[in-house]
């Protein structure tokens, strides 16, 4: 998770040096299309076995949702600051948490309602509504974390049954049809110097994404979307080094404290999946289970 971390700010700051020239659905495009170029031998590695599946229709879906989380997210990083894009990403634990409820009937108490309200109150404090008219740049981000939210839900239900490099390989396949659609309008042939940076930022993509499969794979999102918050510190010092921007305070406090609500669910929901499990061991010794939703 850590690593995923890395790669996606380093593609944050190849998008802005691209972007000077080119539309972001179209570096968007050509991410997907490198990406999958750089799948290839992973694939061919494999075989072909790992790519047989029966649950098409929920790839197809993570797909389409990863999809509009991508295009929002191309289209905020050239119009928000790099820490601030960190800042807003960060609510995707909290997202993750809702769609959780939501879609998977996992169970939530009063303290994990608590902690995702101030969650989402550190993402106002980011924004801060009141201080004038909210960005763009920021709604597209806010957009983009909940979609994010939404596809690493059916990530965590497909990695259940099927194979990272399965997951990885359909995803990229589908997200090459849809943003070469969405990147026609604004179709400008790049350079070979910007084709080889996009080479560079499909293969850093392909990575991140199956550095973060494999993190799901081996612990629950709630444990592992805590990790994410290294990006802030990334991002506040490659937007320093390269685009002279120094994060606000707001940043700072905003991020700080959707960083502790997010650990607190995280902390809470590790609890609650531990109690089933250690339930009948303390009944077996004499004892009475802890009892209530955490």
């Amino acid at each position: 998770m850590l690593a995923f971390t890395i790669l996606i700010t380093g593609m944050v700051v190849a998008i802005r040096f691209l972007a000077e020239n080119l539309h972001p659905l179209e570096i968007a495009f050509f991410r997907n299309l490198f990406g999958l170029v750089a799948l290839v031998p992973l694939v061919v590695r494999n075989g072909v076995q790992p790519l047989k599946t029966r649950k098409i229709g929920l790839i197809g879906l993570r797909g389409v949702l990863n999809a509009a989380s991508l295009m929002l997210f191309f289209l905020a990083v050239t119009l928000v600051p790099v820490a601030e894009i960190a800042a807003y990403s960060f609510t995707t634990p909290l997202f993750v948490t809702v769609m959780a409820v939501l879609f998977l009937q996992e169970r939530m108490g009063t303290r994990r309602w608590a902690g995702l309200f101030l969650g989402f109150l550190g993402a106002m404090v980011v924004l801060r509504p009141g201080a004038g008219a909210i960005s763009v740049g920021a709604i597209y981000a806010l957009g983009s974390a909940a979609f994010w939210a939404l596809t690493i839900v059916v990530i965590k239900i497909l990695s259940r049954s099927e194979a990272s490099v399965t997951i990885t390989f359909y995803g990229v396949l589908i997200l090459i049809p849809i943003t070469f659609a969405a990147a026609l309008p604004f179709w400008k042939w790049p350079s070979a110097e910007e084709l080889l940076w996009m080479a560079l930022l499909g293969t850093a993509w392909i990575t991140a994404q199956l550095c973060l499969t494999q993190a799901l794979k081996y612990a629950d999102a709630g444990l592992v979307m805590p990790f994410d918050f290294a990006k802030l510190i990334w991002a506040a010092i490659a937007g320093f080094i390269f685009f002279t921007e120094v994060p606000s305070v707001w940043t700072w406090i905003g991020s700080g404290i959707i960083f502790a609500a997010a650990t607190y669910v995280a902390y809470r929901e590790r609890r609650a999946r531990r109690r089933p499990a250690e339930a009948p061991a303390v009944e077996a010794a004499g004892g009475a289970p802890s009892s209530g939703a955490s």
